[in-house]
């Protein structure tokens, strides 16, 4: 039997059968022995959390068909987060499908990325989510402290790159604006993508 992943610890009965042998290896258990219909496995008491890393990977993606995905939609190409901002489709030939030719802007770095896909595949589709926070302090060092919902802060972040956006926040924060920043997050990575003015303290 190969084996699994179990969000709990197995307990097989009867334990003192000697054919039976449970070893750990990597927090998983083995089944050495082939188990017999009549025997029960029951779940003790004591949690014990694992983390697929396929899963955690999956998650910070999705697939999604090529000839559905259009301009101003989100797409994955060279492993990174782009918005489309250019899609073509060439037609069927004949021993082939119609292909989609992607022009991407990643939404971090703002490099142009392209890729071609046959219209019937699926591509990864990054999930992007926007945040916003008020922005409490700016370090010397160029971080910021953000305060989140729940009243505690975020400082992990840079300011962006950006240098009309980089001038807003620096203005605005030594004017003694109330200020809001919407953070971009997608596979991983975030920035600050936007500004809010909410006006004098």
């Amino acid at each position: 039997m190969p084996p699994c992943n179990l969000h709990r610890v197995a307990r097989i009965l009867p334990s003192h059968n000697p054919l039976l042998q449970i070893g750990w290896r990597s927090k998983r258990i083995f089944f050495c022995s082939v188990l017999p219909n009549s025997w029960t496995i029951t779940m003790s008491d004591e949690e014990h959390h694992f983390e697929s890393k396929a899963d955690a990977g999956a998650s910070k993606t999705f697939p999604q068909q090529a000839g559905t995905i259009r301009k101003n939609g989100y797409i994955v190409i060279k492993n990174r987060p782009c918005k489309v901002v250019e899609v073509s489709t060439s037609k069927t030939g004949k021993h082939g499908h119609a292909k989609c030719h992607f022009v991407g802007i990643d939404i971090f770095t703002g490099k142009k990325l392209e890729d071609i896909v046959p219209s019937s595949h699926n591509c990864d589709v990054p999930h992007v989510n926007r945040t916003d926070y008020q922005l409490i302090d700016i370090s010397e060092d160029g971080f910021v402290s953000l305060l989140t919902e729940t009243g505690g802060t975020k400082d992990d972040l840079r300011l962006p790159t950006d240098e009309s956006l980089l001038s807003q926040i620096k203005d605005g924060f030594a004017e003694g604006k109330d200020l809001v920043v919407s953070v971009m997050s997608a596979m991983g990575e975030e920035q600050i993508c936007a500004l809010k003015d909410i006006g004098p303290k």
